[in-house]
């Protein structure tokens, strides 16, 4: 008979250390057996939820080490119905600003004790698979940058606790982590008007969203303050690709009236417009004004640097495990919405407009 878990068992005289079994995964049962406790004993002293004496404790941590034994996380979930685990979909991952988000996320919560499980949900209106992926795996919560409202309502639907990043769809259902799009938006493409340019285009993905909305806002209170007359030939719908809006920049510069400036909503869509001015021959900022929302690294690394409103991603993913675990813990609260300011970083990419240009007011 196994020791109880006030005693000290016949292990305490054994002189070569437990060995794993060959072949197989060690269960707790083996752990057990090796220490001389029963199963409730041995998984009471790794879990530390009730009572084992010190020295059993002790020595069931030892054997447990020495067997290599590591606890089924998915099987305590099951008894627990409570997970440790946490989702974080993201829109794409190639994306360097997705890719320090996660990185943000995953570090906090190993912080925090949870584990953080990644996917990539690269489809344009979101992947139905990925939202039942995650009931199944029975996540905590999940961090979402959304790219429809389906996947936080299917998950909202199967009580599980939603923060959206980047983006809003649930406003007032659902906690969030958002920068100040507008006020960032604004400064750049207010700087564009301070140096005298009248013919600012826009570059931007959407308007729908809440990002593209409020860049969109941004750049329109700029242009409204600067007495500049909002012309709708320069917001140009550029997508998500960088070669869709190379192509779409390269027929807007070749127009001999072309802009003198572009504010870019994202950074894939800077890096479109810079290569579509190399293209042309256009020098950047002789020839062309270049700023842009992300700043991406490559944009300090080129000549000269691109003027860019950083969002500190990281942060955006540590602040977003904090409030969905602030979730969790008082499930009831009102929705949250918290706003990271945004930075303007300024490089060389802006300057006056080039002299000789017909400057339309």
């Amino acid at each position: 008979m196994a020791a109880s878990a006030g005693t000290v068992g016949p292990a305490t005289s054994r002189t070569s250390a437990p060995r794993a079994p060959a072949g197989r995964r060690v269960t707790i049962r083996d752990v057990a057996e090796a220490a001389a406790v029963s199963r409730s004993t041995a998984s009471r002293a790794l879990t530390g939820n009730g009572y084992v004496a010190e020295a059993v404790r002790g020595r069931v941590h030892d054997v447990a080490q020495a067997l290599g034994y590591v606890p089924d996380a998915t099987a305590q979930h099951l008894r627990r119905r409570v997970s440790n685990s946490l989702g974080l979909v993201v829109s794409n991952l190639a994306n360097p600003f997705y890719a320090e988000l996660a990185a943000g996320a995953a570090r906090q919560a190993r912080h925090r004790g949870y584990t953080m499980m990644l996917i990539d949900d690269g489809a344009p209106t979101g992947d139905p698979a990925t939202a039942r992926a995650l009931v199944q795996m029975r996540v905590a919560g999940a961090i979402l940058t959304p790219v429809s409202p389906d996947l936080g309502a299917y998950l909202r639907e199967h009580d599980i606790p939603t923060v959206e990043v980047d983006r809003q769809f649930a406003e007032g259902l659902s906690d969030a982590v958002v920068v100040d799009n507008t006020r960032g938006a604004r400064q750049v493409t207010t700087r564009l008007a301070e140096l005298g340019h009248r013919r600012i285009a826009l570059f931007i993905d959407e308007t729908h969203w809440t990002t593209g909305r409020d860049r969109h806002a941004g750049y329109r209170q700029a242009l409204e303050e600067a007495g500049i007359r909002p012309d709708p030939a320069l917001v140009v719908s550029s997508g998500w690709d960088v070669d869709v809006a190379r192509a779409r920049a390269a027929a807007l510069l070749a127009d001999p009236d072309h802009p003198t400036a572009v504010f870019a909503a994202n950074n894939v869509l800077a890096e479109g417009v810079w290569r579509a001015s190399a293209d042309l021959g256009l020098t950047i900022p002789d020839d062309l004004s270049l700023v842009s929302f992300d700043d991406a690294p490559w944009m300090s690394m080129v000549t000269p640097g691109i003027t860019a409103v950083a969002q500190d991603a990281v942060a955006i993913g540590s602040a977003a495990v904090d409030l969905l675990l602030d979730r969790l813990a008082a499930p009831d609260a009102p929705p949250r919405t918290e706003v990271v300011p945004a930075l303007v970083v300024r490089r060389g990419s802006t300057a006056a407009p080039p002299e000789g240009r017909p400057i339309a007011r």
